[in-house]
């Protein structure tokens, strides 16, 4: 089920944007991640955020900033289950274009941006990170 999040669900939701971000990205230092992680968790409770809720756990969620895809975040045993998509369907509800940044390296996320119609429009380097990473629009 996919709903709203909410306040009671930012220790869960941060849990597992942690561990999804350090096993997509293994390219790049735990470290990073986990000097992020305070940073996310207090900007994220402002962000539009749909979880999606199994057996009363959060497997999954999708951040959104005005049309700017932040992440989706599936748990590694709900993966290729089509959950990224189902909460990528919710936020084309919401918006007639959205954007995102993706490392080139995350292949797995790439080609899944691109079968949901995702153009990459630039190529560029993340300062944060100094590793290529693509913009990618879709549009209805």
């Amino acid at each position: 089920m996919i709903r709203k999040f909410e306040t009671k669900d930012l220790s869960e939701v941060m849990e597992l944007w942690l561990s999804t971000n350090m096993q997509a990205h293994d390219f790049i230092y735990k470290d990073y991640w986990v000097g992020n992680f305070d940073i996310i968790k207090g900007i994220l409770p402002d962000a539009e955020v749909y979880v999606y809720e199994l057996d009363e756990k959060i497997k999954a969620f999708v951040g959104i900033d005005k049309g700017y895809i932040a992440g989706i975040f599936v748990s590694y045993e709900m993966q290729s289950k089509g959950i990224g998509k189902q909460l990528l369907e919710k936020a084309k509800e919401f918006y007639s274009e959205l954007s995102l940044t993706v490392y080139q390296k995350n292949v797995k996320a790439v080609n899944f941006y691109k079968r949901e119609q995702f153009m990459i429009k630039q190529e560029q380097i993340d300062k944060n990170t100094s590793e290529i990473e693509y913009l990618m629009v879709w549009s209805k």
